[in-house]
């Protein structure tokens, strides 16, 4: 099973849940140690919203995030002292943070200072209502991007998310996301849904929020990766720290090139992608993509357990 390399893949907002991390941070103090950090780098106890809740609060952009990117980082630091040093990483937008926690090129407690300013900024980027997301299964990139034209009608609406083959997700003001919904049903998409979510993430009306939170990214002491990360936007491999800064500013209103991504680092010869966090959607996507490709998950201790059985038995 891992005879190819090994990358490491950080989930983005959605795959929280109550409970996060908590039985890690019970069991490791390396996991414990990482939450602390985080309460005491937010000057509240974020540690507390991810094991106790309440969900609606955790659902909350600006607590979504660094709750997301904590609990990954904690996984991260449980299972890198079991496991063979990866050869890439990657993360699924706010993932990316993670990635590059992980590959050394900004400090943990600077990364989720950032993620939550990254949180609030893009919540209040768009008033409530003003925009909206929509999923569409079942149907290519190039209708996809079709019916984002003809729906727009001077409105925002693109592609935010290319998940899978089967999975883009659009974004944009919500009449016109309404509109690419009934257009994408009526060309033959699988299925066409508008999402729960609190703002239109990935599209250009993300550009305020782009503009501030770039401000915050110059202010970071930032070196050079030590693994290469592949980048939502282009879809590269970022391999120092300047372009690392000018990728995470694009990636606020640019597509997170998931598929793409993931495509390149089997093209690099990955064969086993360990998805480090909350929730086993990037190894869903995964199976979307490519069965043949080993995809494991740490988030809690049955899967960590799992995951380093299965690298100790392919080692």
């Amino acid at each position: 099973m891992t005879d190819g390399k090994i990358a490491l893949i950080f989930p983005g907002q959605g795959s929280q849940v109550v409970g996060m991390g908590k039985e890690l941070a019970e069991k490791y103090p390396a996991a414990r140690q990482a939450f602390e950090e985080a309460d005491e780098a937010l000057g509240y106890k974020l540690s507390h919203m991810c094991f106790e809740g309440p969900e609606d609060q955790l659902r909350l952009t600006e607590i979504t995030q660094p709750a997301i990117l904590t609990a990954s980082i904690a996984a991260l630091r449980v299972l890198e002292t079991q496991m063979p040093k990866p050869c890439y990483v990657a993360g699924h937008s706010l993932g990316e943070y993670s990635a590059h926690v992980a590959s050394g090129t900004f400090g943990f407690a600077d990364a989720v200072r950032t993620v939550r300013n990254r949180g609030k900024y893009m919540q209040e980027a768009v008033p409530v209502g003003v925009g909206t997301m929509a999923a569409i299964l079942g149907m290519d990139l190039e209708k996809v991007k079709g019916v984002c034209r003809d729906a727009a009608q001077g409105e925002v609406c693109s592609p935010a998310n290319i998940n899978s083959p089967d999975q883009i997700v659009i974004s944009g003001n919500t009449a016109a996301v309404e509109r690419a919904t009934k257009l994408a049903d009526e060309r033959g998409a699988k299925r066409a849904k508008l999402l729960p979510v609190s703002a239109p993430f990935h599209c250009s009306l993300m550009k305020p929020a782009q503009d501030r939170l770039e401000g915050d990214l110059k202010k970071l002491k930032m070196q050079k990766p030590v693994y290469p990360v592949a980048c939502n936007v282009d879809a590269e491999l970022v391999t120092d720290d300047m372009r690392a800064l000018d990728t995470l500013v694009r990636q606020v209103t640019g597509s997170v090139k998931w598929d793409q991504c993931v495509r390149l680092l089997i093209a690099q010869g990955v064969e086993t992608f360990i998805e480090v966090g909350p929730g086993k959607v990037l190894c869903g996507l995964m199976r979307q993509i490519d069965r043949s490709k080993t995809c494991l998950n740490v988030g809690d201790e049955a899967s960590l357990a799992k995951t380093v059985d299965g690298l100790t038995k392919a080692a």
